[in-house]
């Protein structure tokens, strides 16, 4: 399905269109900060056929960008000035279009926020115990599985690759953004996520140290893509070489990302990425795709939530017909979720993302707050049980991580227990601290 020469004219040209949230170059379709723009002139179409894609260019005043792989997917060139939301609505009126939609943008939900990184770097990185491998019961954990032989695909901003915290562990991976194959991290400190991508990549390796960790490269400095960029790197995190005899696609991907707005193309790449075989799906199938789930089987998908502090669905985390698909809240030391979370019931499980120390570019180490941080420690876990207990399909690992989950306090979400994940027993719960009002029986004398 990839294919690296046609990045270089496809990709490319998308990257390029693809422009900053808030500048002018970037569509919004209202003044709702939780909504996603979309990059201009530009629709994604799916067609029963692929036979009825030149009657349709014709008919709908729209000119080929790209082809996704041999499947009737197109990124497609609106010539008569419409929206992107006008065509696609169009677009589904015609029964030979599976479905169409707008190249939307997703972002790091902590670029959402449009703050700088707000790292504690150094020394005052440290200050304290490191909350997370404890509440995630990671020694006991790493006593059973330490995530060997396993591939966790990151999908984010870069890395490091010079880090000393990533040293060894990190395998060949691409860059989505700028097409070539150097996913290094780009930008400074005066970029929205600058540093996001390493930061998630040392929290895969903190909990997971024996496994391999993927670059793929899909957000520029301030954290911003579109849903096309997200779907070729999806492919090639599966299968990079795209030959589907051979054992090199990721075993866990690793999403720190997401978009308020829900995309068929999307669910539909999920789907492949997960192996989810729907036996009621009667679209064009992909026989690569087919092979290699039938030889090494799918990767669990980890998501970010989101960092909306409220129950807005944000995907791809909230994408529930994917199953093999995890979407992660935040929480914090004090046991509980964490304020600035989305949740709701389309989120099944949550980790620590309050202040979570890990690597930022130059070599340090800095603290950052976000279910971007939540999802790659939960992605290391399943990487845990990948590696433990290799024939677990991913619908069944994320189930499994679910279900042992330990209990929050003032939550039904439940906490990533590592130790459980892995067959050692569900922990105690610890002690909630309640609040209560103080009561006077004043006017008190003086």
């Amino acid at each position: 399905m990839f294919n690296i020469n046609r990045l270089f004219t496809g990709i490319l040209a998308t990257a390029l269109a693809v422009a900053l949230w808030g500048s002018p170059g970037v569509a919004h379709a209202d003044d709702d900060d939780t909504q996603d723009g979309f990059v201009p002139n530009e629709v994604v179409i799916r067609l029963q056929r692929a036979s009825d894609f030149a009657s349709i260019g014709a008919a709908f005043n729209l000119a080929l960008l790209e082809q996704f792989g041999a499947r009737p997917i197109y990124r497609m060139r609106i010539t008569d000035g419409a929206q992107p939301p006008d065509k696609a609505s169009a677009l589904l009126n015609d029964s030979r279009v599976l479905y169409a939609e707008p190249n939307f943008e997703f972002q790091a939900p902590e670029s959402r926020a449009r703050s700088k990184p707000n790292w504690a770097i150094g020394d005052g990185a440290g200050d304290g115990v490191p909350w997370a491998p404890g509440a995630l019961r990671l020694s006991e954990a790493h006593a059973v599985s330490r995530g060997a032989g396993v591939r966790v695909a990151v999908l984010d901003t870069g890395v490091d690759t010079a880090h000393p915290l990533l040293a060894g562990k990190l395998i060949a991976g691409y860059d989505f953004v700028d097409a070539d194959a150097d996913p290094r991290e780009q930008g400074t400190v005066d970029n929205y996520a600058y540093g996001h991508g390493t930061h998630v990549a040392g929290l895969v390796a903190l909990v997971a140290p024996d496994a391999r960790i993927m670059p793929v490269r899909v957000l520029d400095p301030d954290g911003v893509g579109n849903i096309w960029v997200l779907a070729e790197a999806l492919a090639y995190a599966v299968d990079p070489d795209a030959n589907p005899q051979t054992d090199d696609g990721a075993h866990v991907i690793n999403l720190s990302l997401g978009t308020t707005r829900r995309t068929d193309l999307l669910e539909d790449l999920l789907e492949d990425a997960a192996c989810d075989d729907d036996e009621d799906d009667e679209e064009e199938d992909d026989d690569d795709d087919d092979e290699r789930c039938l030889r090494f089987g799918g990767a669990v998908v980890v998501a970010a939530a989101g960092n909306l502090g409220n129950e807005i669905p944000h995907f791809p985390a909230a994408e529930q017909e994917v199953r093999g698909l995890l979407a992660v809240a935040a929480t914090t030391p004090g046991n509980t979720l964490a304020s600035f979370s989305s949740r709701g019931a389309w989120v099944q499980v949550a980790a620590p993302g309050e202040h979570i120390v890990s690597s930022v570019p130059g070599g340090g180490r800095g603290a950052w707050s976000g279910t971007s941080m939540a999802a790659p420690l939960t992605a290391g876990v399943a990487a845990l049980m990948r590696a433990h207990n290799p024939s677990l399909k991913p619908a069944d690992m994320t189930n499994l991580i679910a279900t042992v989950a330990a209990p929050l306090c003032g939550a039904s979400l439940k906490q990533v227990d590592a130790a459980a994940a892995l067959g050692l027993g569900q922990a105690s719960q610890p002690p909630c601290q309640i609040n209560l009002p103080i009561v006077s029986s004043c006017p008190c004398p003086p």
